[in-house]
């Protein structure tokens, strides 16, 4: 018998196009009928710039209670490349 219960995913939408890239993501993964619980996290370089913080330790041991992470783009022009990226 097949498990029912949903695939518990932290989702990181990050900058620029991310966010849309994964809407649309998790729309074909639930229309193929998988199940997912989801959660969103704020990190990215937009969240950098307004205060810091790339990936603390305390959401660091939160994402790591989770099946899956579906990461967007991260970077802004306004951040050095490799800075985000190095982070997360």
């Amino acid at each position: 018998m097949a498990s029912t219960s949903a695939h518990r995913i932290a989702v990181i939408g990050g900058d620029g196009i991310g966010p849309e890239v994964i809407t649309q993501a998790l729309k074909v993964v639930r229309a193929a009928g998988v199940s997912l619980d989801t959660t969103d996290f704020d990190l990215g370089g937009t969240r950098y710039l307004r205060d810091g913080e790339i990936l603390s330790d305390a959401v660091l041991d939160q994402l790591r209670s989770f099946d899956a992470i579906l990461l967007g783009a991260v970077g802004t022009p306004d951040v050095p490349p490799g800075v985000i990226e190095r982070g997360l």
